[in-house]
């Protein structure tokens, strides 16, 4: 008898957890879209690491949400911000996409984040640093995680102009992050006694940055401020090198810089260098430990891009466990009412303008001598704390803000 009842709770058992994997299945996925430049200048940036990030934060999660798988999906905007509106009506629209994560571009973040505001879907930028993007094109669903060209302006323009570095020369990327990312650092410069001797604008995805450097070279600034990202940052610094600006005395200020574009100019041409970061995988213990499972996937540590595309996804899909619900409006609250406590940062938080607030990091780029082997390329300089690193909610231009 005693086996015969064992045998039918058994079967019970099987058959009550085959009725919740069907009901598991019968459920739709929880779909995220990357919206990603995977081919292009800023392929290693984000690109495939980025994607790979989501994927690791689906992974850790257990893989599903409130009894629904967890799909990633990912896709290449080829840097054009009218194919990144289109895949984001796309996913959203057809493929029943519930969150849109990086985006990659500014340009691109700018045009998918009208079509994800207008259908009330949340999108986290990870990749664009536009300041736009939490002011004049801010939205309630719209999160800015990583950093932006007011912080990255304000630390490292800040540290640049207190040094004695006061005359400013921008080699500019012409669109819109570019752009932002030069009045920025050049309102610094202003507002802390220094002189901005004038600026070139190159276009996007340039390879012969001769013209621009004779120009740059021939204002006879103190630094030369890059503003712009990826293989266009990369090949002025190596250029610069070739045309002799750095020992004829000028200093080179990538105001925008990662880990990828250092290893590709080298530690002989980029030691020295000042930058911002926000986040560098050999930080600490919890730093090195995601960045050892993520170059196992990846061969090569992950930029604070695709680190903050796994904190971020990773806080997207706690929220919605926490709501119970993936409603926009109710996953939202979450977010921004849960502190952020991870390897990526501590107490960061997720303001009204969506903007996530968190310390900054001003490093320098060490010597060869200094380095103890390939990605060891920072020293840190100093710590800046969020509320100090980022535009104020008294000078946004977020409509949402309440003043």
């Amino acid at each position: 008898m005693k086996r015969i009842l064992s045998g039918i709770f058994a079967a019970a058992l099987v058959a009550s957890a085959a009725q919740a994997q069907d009901k598991t299945q019968d459920k739709p996925p929880l779909k995220l879209g990357g919206i990603l430049d995977m081919s292009s200048l800023y392929a290693d940036i984000t690109g495939p690491g980025s994607e790979m990030a989501a994927r690791m934060a689906a992974e850790d999660f257990g893989g599903e949400v409130l009894g629904r798988k967890i799909e990633i999906l990912a896709a290449d905007h080829l840097n054009k911000a009218d194919l990144a509106a289109n895949i984001a009506r796309d996913m959203i629209d057809n493929q029943g996409v519930e969150m849109i994560y990086d985006v990659a571009a500014s340009a691109t973040a700018l045009a998918a984040g009208e079509i994800a505001k207008a259908r009330n879907k949340i999108v986290i930028f990870n990749g664009p640093g536009s300041i736009r993007l939490t002011n004049e094109a801010c939205g309630p669903l719209t999160v800015h995680y990583v950093f932006d060209t007011f912080a990255q302006a304000n630390t490292t323009g800040l540290a640049a102009v207190k040094s004695g570095l006061d005359t400013w020369f921008f080699l500019t990327a012409d669109y819109a992050f570019g752009q932002d990312l030069e009045k920025d650092t050049s309102n610094v410069v202003v507002k802390t006694g220094g002189k901005v001797l004038g600026n070139v604008r190159h276009p996007l995805n340039t390879s012969d940055f001769s013209s621009f450097l004779l120009q740059a070279q021939a204002s006879k600034a103190k630094v030369i401020g890059l503003a712009n990202a990826g293989g266009d940052t990369v090949n002025a610094i190596k250029q610069s090198a070739e045309f002799g600006v750095m020992k004829g005395g000028q200093k080179i200020s990538p105001l925008l810089a990662f880990v990828t574009d250092i290893d590709s100019i080298g530690l002989e041409t980029a030691q020295g260098l000042l930058l911002t970061e926000a986040f560098y995988w050999d930080a600490n213990d919890e730093t090195r430990a995601f960045s050892k499972r993520f170059q196992e996937r990846i061969k090569r540590p992950p930029t604070s891009a695709q680190a903050g595309v796994y904190s971020s996804v990773t806080h997207y899909l706690k929220a919605v466990k926490a709501a119970g619900t993936t409603d926009a409006a109710a996953v939202i609250k979450v977010m921004k009412e849960t502190p952020i406590n991870d390897f990526f940062t501590h107490n960061g938080k997720i303001r009204e303008d969506g903007r996530m607030v968190h310390d900054m990091y001003l490093f320098e780029v060490k010597k060869p001598s200094e380095s103890k082997g390939r990605w060891d390329d920072y020293k840190l300089l100093a710590t800046v704390p969020g509320n100090e690193a980022f535009q104020s909610l008294e000078q946004s231009r977020c409509p949402l803000v309440k003043k």
